[in-house]
């Protein structure tokens, strides 16, 4: 019974302590976001701030990620996962984020060393009418 107490009480901290770091992930996204450009609506920040966190978080446990992306990797190439290459978060997180029908914002696929072994994939958001390489990237 003890043993039961602890656990509840030592969960509900650790649960607590991870909200607390996303909101705080959250908010500082949100305002990195507005702060592209003057006419960035804030409440589009917000929802695509609040959007991307949860998606990601959704991602990994539909993806059953467990460690690290290399520990990920080799679980997929030994068929033990099917999903959760960094271009299964760009492309699912960048699904659930075109359904917000952003107007002040805009999203890109990044990519880096394209078509090499350590290519990497990320979502890349801009002000309108902003260059790609002054947006925020987004990876999962």
């Amino acid at each position: 019974m003890i043993r039961t107490i602890v656990f509840i009480i030592a969960f509900s901290l650790c649960v607590s302590t991870l909200w607390a770091k996303d909101e705080r992930s959250i908010k500082k996204l949100r305002d990195a976001l507005v702060a592209l450009a003057p006419d960035v609506d804030p409440g589009e920040a917000e929802l695509l701030s609040v959007t991307a966190h949860t998606a990601s978080r959704d991602c990994a446990r539909e993806y059953g990620l467990v460690w690290t992306p290399i520990f990920q990797n080799l679980l997929i190439h030994m068929g033990k996962r099917q999903r959760g290459y960094c271009g299964h978060y760009t492309r699912d997180i960048g699904e659930r984020l075109k359904e917000l029908k952003l107007k002040t914002l805009v999203l890109h696929w990044g990519a880096a060393f394209a078509g090499t072994i350590d290519e990497n994939n990320c979502l890349v958001v801009t002000a309108r009418n902003q260059p790609f390489e002054d947006g925020i990237v987004l990876d999962g």
